[in-house]
């Protein structure tokens, strides 16, 4: 860090152009290095904490470090110590995969520090976050009344939708209101209520059929025991694309369940909502219109960097009426229906600017690359299946959804569920050890499985192709 002091003796953090401008290109190459040079790094990269408290514990330092020992720091101490979840083998969890042009995007919004709370400090890049919001709405469907935030992910924007949900529909008596999910839903619904003060028995998990969605009779039955208890059911939480499976929920039958009954519909569609722009998306997700909210992750399936979540929201009004507060040193900001501040539109009163990266993104590639790239990461989950399908000791536990496909291996004449789980759970951490993939785990119908998710934009056969070779080279040579 340079230190540069005024002629008047004062001491300030400002730095020269020359300095600023030598260290910028200093960033973007090592970031242009390792984008290109991803294909050939190591996909998991762990260190011990024994190791990084060796490498980074130290006092704050009283004087400064020249900044070009502190890039060599970074790239020797910090860049090779992460799992690149950009890698195309990464296959585990829902990865994430930026491209440099949203990169570039958020280094533009950090360094201009554009604050995106208030439209009278940032109202280009207020208009720039509704034009995107409006994109997202229309790429769903949602009618012209729907509206939206962006936010830091999927979590928040389900907690998000809680929040609605209960002023919605309960207002400030909630003790007896119920919360319904599939027995698949992702654990942030879970912590969102725990946060907003309900009980562990306000979340009721719906079991589901044998496609893994919902089971309509079962939530039928659950609201209707709840009713005649003195309960208060008021909200669904549905999938778009599980995490687990890829499964969507049917979603048309729960839009007019949730109509009649007067359930607040939230559809979580965090990882699969951008499947909308592709043919058999859409088709897939069809009802999501009718949701009266839906959370998405840009970061995920449109390929902006961390951290961009979202949520829609059926009437936008809702948002206003349940987050807008306006304290006396607020006064001078106050916006309108004009000139709105999406400061009132959420939790956040400080928030970044999310939107540039995700409409550089979206302005540089066009929707037509971008759907092209989702449809192939759809094909290439399939064509995943197929080769996992040809492993004679291979067996597939949920099909292809969306781009996910779980699977096990079972040794010929093995049938004790722990001894399978035992080898699936060698063969997932010999993969991991090799460097050369990751994939995760989860549970099915109390099934271990192997999960494939095929998300990256620079994937390709080969990388599937490789990562399902290891992996039966791994189970012939486990097996017993």
């Amino acid at each position: 860090m340079d230190l540069r002091s005024e002629p008047t003796g004062e001491v300030t953090l400002e730095m020269t152009r020359e300095s600023m401008r030598s260290f910028g290109y200093r960033v973007i190459d090592s970031i242009v290095n390792q984008m290109s040079g991803l294909r050939e790094q190591s996909v998991v990269n762990v260190a011990t904490r024994d190791e990084t408290e060796a490498l980074f514990r130290e006092d704050a330092p009283e004087e400064g470090t020249e900044l070009g020992a502190l890039m060599r720091e970074f790239e020797e101490k910090v860049a090779p110590r992460q799992s690149h979840v950009d890698h195309p083998r990464m296959f585990a969890f829902i990865p994430g995969a930026g491209t440099f042009v949203g990169a570039m995007g958020d280094a533009l919004a950090s360094g201009y520090n554009i604050y995106a709370g208030t439209w009278i400090e940032s109202s280009a890049a207020h208009q720039i976050e509704m034009v995107v919001i409006d994109w997202f709405r229309s790429w769903l469907g949602m009618p012209d009344t729907a509206g939206g935030t962006l936010l830091s992910g999927g979590s928040v924007a389900n907690l998000t939708a809680l929040v609605l949900a209960r002023e919605a529909r309960l207002g400030s008596e909630f003790t007896e209101g119920m919360i319904y999910t599939s027995e698949h839903a992702h654990s942030s619904v879970d912590r969102g209520a725990r946060i907003l003060g309900f009980r562990s028995d306000q979340v009721r998990k719906v079991a589901v059929d044998s496609d893994l969605k919902i089971d309509l009779g079962a939530l039928r039955g659950a609201v209707e025991e709840d009713r005649s208890a003195g309960r208060i059911p008021f909200c669904m939480v549905a999938n778009a694309g599980s995490t687990t499976t890829g499964t969507i929920d049917p979603l048309p039958q729960l839009a007019g369940f949730c109509a009649e009954n007067r359930l607040w519909l939230h559809v979580d569609g965090a990882y699969g909502g951008f499947a909308a722009l592709d043919e058999r998306g859409r088709r897939l997700l069809e009802g999501i219109e009718r949701a009266d909210s839906v959370s998405l992750d840009p970061h995920k399936w449109l390929y902006t960097p961390f951290e961009a979540g979202c949520i829609l929201v059926r009437d936008a009004k809702f948002l206003l009426d349940t987050f807008r507060v306006y304290p006396d040193y607020l006064i001078d900001v106050a916006g309108g229906p004009d000139h709105p501040n999406f400061s009132d539109q959420g939790i956040q009163l400080s928030r970044s600017c999310r939107a540039l990266k995700i409409w550089m993104t979206v302005k540089h590639f066009g929707l037509a690359r971008i759907r092209a790239v989702i449809g192939r990461t759809m094909d290439l989950a399939a064509y995943g299946q197929e080769l996992i399908e040809r492993v004679p000791v291979a067996e597939i536990v949920s099909p292809v959804s969306l781009s996910v496909v779980t699977f096990r291996f079972v040794p010929e004449g093995v049938s004790d569920e722990d001894t399978i789980e035992r080898f699936n759970k060698q063969i997932l951490r010999r993969v991991w050890e090799s460097g050369r993939a990751m994939l995760s785990s989860s549970r099915v119908g109390g099934k271990y499985v192997i999960r494939l998710c095929v998300v990256n934009h620079n994937t390709r056969k080969a990388d599937v192709e490789e990562v399902v070779d290891l992996m039966a080279s791994l189970a012939r040579e486990l097996t017993p």
